[in-house]
C-alpha cells in the first residue's frame, strides 16, 4: 500500500493563522468535505422523504444494518494504518457467525463459552495472517485472500451447504436484540470501540508506531520500533473485531449459513478507504472511517426509499470505492508534492 504517514494533510493552526477566510475554507474543505456532504444528503433526503427518512424507525434500521459493516471497516482500518490490508474481514465473518451458533446448537456449549471460543479463533486467525505477512513475507493482499478463502471453505465444509438452525438462549439473542434509549445496542458497541481505537491510535505510542510503520517500515525499524510485533498485533485486532462482528451477526440472524457474510467485504473496505479522505486526509483514521460508513448508509437508504432496485447497493458501493481510492491516491501525491516543494 502507499505510505500512510502520521502527519496527514489537514492544515495546522499555524497554517490557518492570519489567512483570509477564503483560504481557510479552501484548506479545510478537503478535511471536512465528506462530513459536509453527509449532512447535505441527510437534509436532502429528509426534505424529499419526510415520512420515511427522518424517522426513528429508519435510524434504527440504519444502525442495525450498518453497525456490523462499521465494525468490519474499523477492523480493516487497523492493518491499513500499518500499510497492510486484511481481506479476511469479509471471509472470516462467514465462519465466525456460523460457529457462534453451531457451538451452541450442535455441541451444547453455553453461549458465553461459544462467544469466547469464536473471539479466540478470531485472534488466532489474525495471528496467522500476521505470521504469513511478517515472517513468511507474503504480500498482505495475497496472504489474507488465501486465508480468507480457507476460512470460507471451512464454513462450507462445516455447514455442508445447509443452514445451522436451533434454539438459542435469550442471553445470546440479547447481544443484538437489546435496545438502549430506543436505539439498537449495536450502535453503542460501535461507539465504545470507536472511542477506544481513537484514543489508542491518536494518543498512545501504539498508534504512532503503527502510522510510522505504514509510512516507512525500514525507517521505523531503524528507530527501534519492533515492527513485526505491531503488525502482527494489528492483524490480531482486526481478527478480533471480525469475530465480534460475526457474533453480533449470528445474534441478529439467529441462523448460520455460508451464503451470508461475503457481501460485507466491499462496503467494509469502502468505509476504510473513505476514512482516509476525511478528518485526517492522507491516512486512515477512526472517525473518518465512521463517516465513510455513514455516508454509504445514508446514500443507500435514501436511494432505496426512492424505489432503487436491488442492484443499487453494490453499484453504489463499487463506484464509491473507486472514488475513494482515487481521492486517497490524489491526497498521497499531493502530500509528496508539498514535501518536495517545501524542501526546495
Amino acid at each position: 500500500m502507499p505510505s500512510i504517514e502520521s502527519t496527514a494533510l489537514e492544515p495546522t493552526r499555524a497554517d490557518l493563522a492570519g489567512a483570509p477566510l477564503r483560504t481557510r475554507v479552501l484548506r479545510l474543505l478537503p478535511v471536512y468535505g465528506l462530513v459536509i456532504l453527509t449532512l447535505v444528503l441527510i437534509i436532502l433526503f429528509s426534505v424529499l422523504l419526510p415520512r420515511t427518512f427522518p424517522t426513528l424507525l429508519n435510524i434504527r434500521s440504519i444502525i442495525s444494518d450498518k453497525a456490523i459493516i462499521a465494525l468490519l471497516s474499523l477492523g480493516a482500518m487497523i492493518p491499513m494504518a500499518a500499510g497492510r490490508i486484511d481481506l479476511t474481514v469479509g471471509y472470516g465473518i462467514v465462519l465466525w457467525h456460523i460457529l457462534a451458533i453451531s457451538l451452541q446448537t450442535m455441541l451444547g456449549l453455553p453461549w458465553p463459552v461459544a462467544v469466547a471460543i469464536v473471539l479466540a479463533l478470531g485472534l488466532l486467525s489474525g495471528f496467522l495472517n500476521g505470521l504469513l505477512v511478517e515472517v513468511a513475507r507474503i504480500d498482505s493482499f495475497i496472504a489474507t485472500l488465501g486465508t480468507g478463502t480457507v476460512l470460507y471453505a471451512l464454513a462450507l465444509w462445516h455447514t455442508g451447504g445447509r443452514q445451522m438452525v436451533g434454539v438459542l438462549p435469550d442471553g445470546f439473542l440479547a447481544i443484538n436484540g437489546t435496545f438502549v434509549f430506543g436505539l439498537p445496542i449495536t450502535g453503542f458497541y460501535l461507539l465504545a470501540i470507536s472511542l477506544l481505537l481513537w484514543i489508542v491510535l491518536e494518543y498512545t505510542p501504539v498508534g504512532r508506531y503503527l502510522y510510522a510503520i505504514g509510512a516507512n517500515q525500514k525507517a521505523a525499524q531503524l528507530n527501534g520500533i519492533p515492527t513485526r510485533k505491531f503488525v502482527i498485533g494489528a492483524f490480531m485486532t482486526s481478527g478480533f473485531l471480525t469475530a465480534l462482528a460475526g457474533v453480533i451477526l449470528a445474534s441478529k440472524l439467529r441462523i448460520g449459513q455460508a451464503s451470508v457474510g461475503l457481501e460485507f467485504l466491499l462496503p467494509a473496505l469502502v468505509g476504510a478507504f473513505l476514512g482516509s479522505t476525511t478528518i485526517k486526509p492522507g491516512r486512515v483514521n477512526v472517525w473518518g472511517t465512521i463517516i465513510g460508513v455513514v455516508i454509504l448508509a445514508v446514500g443507500i437508504s435514501g436511494i432505496q426509499q426512492f424505489g432503487g432496485s436491488f442492484w443499487v447497493e453494490p453499484l453504489f458501493n463499487g463506484v464509491t470505492l473507486l472514488i475513494a481510492i482515487g481521492i486517497a491516491g490524489y491526497a498521497q501525491r499531493r502530500k509528496g508534492a508539498d514535501k518536495r516543494k517545501a524542501k526546495t
